[in-house]
């Protein structure tokens, strides 16, 4: 009641500020929708920007002058006099209103005019036309490349969906909010996931309420940005509108009706269900629907004096249950998690003096998260008078992403540019396992344990210097600056018990050889330790380990003339750690006739290894079809890792290439642009070594290293078509990749190669790039209805089995043996969606639809996949059909 009371409060004081709504659409000379446009009420900080449709609405004083400026053209003026409807033309030309886009740091720079491919998605477009509530989910299926997989039985993955540009790593994609550094998250994704090794930026930790476009640039960029550009970058552009309160509340669930022939009864129908502590009952309820989700997020923005200063604000809460899908008697809990998550973002920019602005931005996000583990039947893992006949444990998380950046900006007498700003990020991950037990504990084990967790933080202060010389030819862009980075790692100890091993008189096992663990009187064998589903980090694996790195850089870009343009990028880093690296690009583009033109970039890129990569550590058990393995994952500088003979970890270097074409004529778009990726010393996360006999009291140990290199080479495509026609606007849009990736060399010197990334590795490996996505959006709109109707191809991907181990002693060092992998195809499939709009008054808007609106599923496994369940973790996903529906409001 007290929330309903509030957003009356604020929906009835914003009204305050309008007299009169004023609305249109600006194109350009061609009849070209612009979006992005800057439309101001001149005098004021009053403005918004056009839509993806070049559409736009404003409240303003009677007989306001609007002032509408872009990029590359000519800004005008146009009177509100006793109209409310004002259309625009922008004429080409030069802007006083320069806004710099990601890929360049040339502010006269466009997206149609640039050297490298860059897609701008309008989220506020996007998100009230589809029922995406998750920015991974929005870009999978609005940009041709990005790639995202939700998890299920992957530990931390679970929590954060791994994701990634042009089938390279998630952590080869950089990731910016408003041109600055965004920091990656604390985890390391380990089992059962694509991107495999990696870490990566948890982009759902930005509330989608807060941006106003998101800029996509598919190209490497390591020159300019520094490590991890290796696929390209992703920049975040806040909200900056003021004067305007802008929300929705969407509300949603899956369909549970999963087709296929699964046995009835089991943790494979409908009629199944899990209690608190995962226990199946049959009997139970008859859910139709499940993962119901509701989503409601509010954006304001106030001006701040009278010269342009402004502070948006961003609130944004999110509570999803679990999904439960058909699973086999060992994953009684497969699904997507739980999600409750708060985000709050703020966006300030205020003149301090006439040349001089400051500015700042940040957010925090909160988010509790709770997922199935695997399910425990029986053995010395149960102990029968606390869980009769076995339970599934929960792995829940408490998640805290905090970010703050501030800066000054000015411009001097001469035309430099100066921008100085430092970059805070920080990402922690605590665990608690929940439903479970220390079995060897027996009867006396809690059910719930603390199990620790990390945690990585990141300073960036970057200082960065630009001009353009007008003078020079048709226009020189040059660009130089410096940056400093600080980043720590830490892993922080758990309670005893979801570590420890106790002896038969209940204390932690110190001394292997005089204590012993209490026998499971059913099996005969000892009962393990540590929290199930999820063992505790110990004092063993505790780290803090930071580093340093400088760097250098430089950029130019010259336009040639009208016709042609070219730009080169050097940049110099030097790592604490390993080193120092210089890397280059260089791009063109040549303007063939006034609608196509040709553009090319060749580049140097590398990735340094991450902190986690380099210090994590950490025991777990691992499942297959045989049984249960207790597995060390060893750090990179440990005694045990350098007696394998795993070397040091060094950074990935890459060589990118691309070419392409653009075209715009009239109310048609199109760009096509081929690339080639080579990757040497690519860090992956190997196979299980046999480790029995190290007296670690594990039966395996697995590393990360320089393990292999890899040439990945495709074509990401991008057509578009919108035409009015009297009140009605109609749009048709192809969004395509096709992406061929090949692992070249495997790195395993003297080690059996089986062993070291065997061809289940690789084919995970390979399956994070599917061999293409193609995608059909039709929209259609008239005066208060709109509707949009989607067509997402995904591609065939193969997958093998996990390999059933035999006895480790009848194979020396070649723990992981490989037999009876088969191999699990996942054919092509095409995942409709359906919505519909409905504008109820000015301020109302109430839209409904459906995602996978024929419930559309991957295909049906036969037999063990790698999270237990009947599909693996595929890009189209496995919860099935999401109907939504949700009101949008706008003051």
């Amino acid at each position: 009641m007290k929330k309903i009371t509030l957003l009356l409060f604020l929906i009835s004081f914003s009204s305050l500020f309008a007299q009169k709504q004023v609305s249109g659409v600006v194109k350009d000379n061609n009849g070209a929708a612009l979006i992005g446009v800057n439309v101001v009420e001149k005098g004021t900080s009053n403005g918004v920007t056009t839509d993806i449709d070049g559409a736009y609405k404003i409240k303003v004083k009677e007989n306001a002058t609007l002032i509408f400026s872009y990029v590359g053209f000519e800004t005008i003026e146009k009177s509100t006099a006793n109209t409310s409807t004002v259309d625009a033309v922008l004429a080409d030309g030069q802007t006083l209103e320069e806004v710099q886009i990601v890929g360049s740091r040339n502010t006269k720079r466009t997206v149609i005019n640039s050297a490298v491919p860059i897609d701008i998605i309008d989220v506020k477009s996007v998100t009230t036309q589809s029922g995406k509530i998750e920015i991974n989910e929005l870009l999978q299926y609005a940009a041709p490349s990005f790639n995202a997989n939700k998890q299920s039985g992957s530990d931390g993955a679970d929590h954060v969906d791994p994701a990634s540009l042009r089938g390279m790593g998630p952590d080869q994609t950089l990731v910016l909010i408003n041109g600055k550094r965004r920091h990656q998250s604390s985890l390391i994704n380990l089992f059962g996931t694509r991107g495999r090794g990696n870490t990566g930026t948890d982009l759902n930790a930005i509330p989608a309420t807060s941006i106003k476009r998101i800029e996509i640039l598919r190209d490497g960029a390591a020159a300019q940005y520094g490590s991890d550009a290796i696929a390209g970058v992703i920049n975040i552009v806040l909200n900056d509108n003021v004067n305007e309160l802008t929300g929705t509340v969407t509300y949603g669930a899956y369909k549970t009706d999963a087709p296929g022939d699964f046995p009835v009864g089991t943790a494979n129908t409908p009629d199944y269900f899990l209690d608190q502590n995962g226990n199946g009952n049959s009997i139970g309820k008859n859910r139709k629907f499940d993962g119901n989700s509701l989503k409601i997020g509010a954006n304001y923005g106030v001006k701040l004096g009278k010269k342009g200063g402004y502070v948006n604000f961003t609130g944004e809460y999110l509570t999803k249950e679990k999904t439960l899908r058909p699973g086999f008697d060992f994953r009684k809990g497969f699904g997507e998690a739980e999600i409750v998550s708060t985000n709050f973002m703020a966006n300030l920019s205020l003149p301090v003096t006439e040349k001089i602005d400051f500015y700042a931005f940040g957010g925090i996000n909160l988010r509790d998260t709770d997922a199935y583990a695997f399910t425990r039947n029986g053995g010395a893992r149960v102990v029968e008078s606390i869980y009769p006949g076995g339970f599934t444990p929960r792995i829940t998380s408490n998640i805290i992403d905090n970010s703050i950046a501030a800066g000054f900006r000015t411009k001097t007498t001469s035309g430099w540019k100066i921008d100085l700003s430092n970059t805070f990020g920080k990402n922690t991950f605590d665990y608690r396992i929940k439903g479970t037990i220390n079995a060897s504990l027996e009867a006396a084990s809690p059910r719930e344990f603390d199990a620790g967790g990390h945690s990585l933080s990141q300073n960036t202060t970057n200082l960065d210097f630009s001009k353009n010389y007008s003078s020079v030819l048709n226009g020189l862009n040059f660009a130089f600056g410096a940056e400093f980075r600080a980043e720590r790692f830490e892993i922080f100890a758990g309670e005893e018990g979801s570590y420890a091993t106790y002896d038969t008189a209940g204390n932690p096992i110190t001394d292997p050889t005089t204590q012993f663990a209490p026998i499971d009187p059913i099996s005969g064998d000892p009962r393990p330790g540590g929290s199930q589903g999820f063992p505790g980090y110990s004092p063993k694996n505790v780290v803090s380990e930071g580093r340093t790195s400088k760097s250098l850089y430089a950029d130019a870009e010259l336009d040639v003339s009208k016709e042609f343009m070219m730009s080169a990028a050097l940049r110099y880093e030097n790592y604490s750690d390993f080193g120092n690296t210089l890397n280059f690009k260089f791009s063109y583009k040549l303007k063939l006739n006034n609608y196509v033109s040709l553009r090319s970039s060749f580049s140097s890129g590398f990735r340094a290894p991450s902190l986690a990569q380099i210090y994590y550590n950490t025991s777990f058990t691992n499942f297959s079809s045989s049984g249960a393995t207790e597995v060390l994952l060893s750090g990179n500088e440990s005694p045990v890792t350098k007696a394998f003979g795993i070397g040091k970890l060094n950074e990935e270097t890459s060589n990118n290439g691309s070419v392409g074409f653009t075209a715009n004529y009239k109310n048609f778009t199109a760009t096509i642009d081929g690339y080639l990726i080579n990757v040497k010393d690519r860090i992956v996360l190997t196979g299980y070594f046999d480790a029995s006999s190290l007296g670690l009291n594990v039966d395996a140990a697995q590393f990360f290293t320089n393990g292999v290199n890899t040439r990945t080479q495709g074509i990401d495509l991008v057509l578009g078509w919108k035409k009015t026609y009297g009140d009605s606007k109609i749009g048709a849009t192809i969004i395509g990749n096709i992406n061929d990736m090949k692992i070249t060399k495997v790195k395993n010197g003297t080690l059996d190669e089986q062993t070291f990334f065997g061809e289940r590795d690789k084919a995970f490996l390979l399956a994070s790039a599917p061999s293409n996505k193609f995608s059909l959006n039709l929209n259609y709109g008239y005066k208060w209805f709109d509707s949009g109707l989607a067509f997402t191809r995904f591609s065939e991907v193969k997958l093998l089995d996990y390999q059933v181990y035999e006895d480790v002693a009848d194979y020396g060092d070649s723990f992981q043996n490989q037999i009876n992998a088969a191999t699990d195809t996942y054919g092509a499939k095409i995942v409709t969606d359906l919505t519909f709009g409905f504008k109820l008054t000015k301020a109302f808007k109430l839209t409904v639809g459906a995602n996978n609106l024929l419930n559309i599923y991957p295909d049906q496994q036969d037999d063990w996949v790698e999270a237990g369940g009947y599909w693996d973790a595929v890009q189209m996903g496995f919860s099935g059909a999401y109907y939504y529906t949700r009101l949008g409001f706008r003051f």
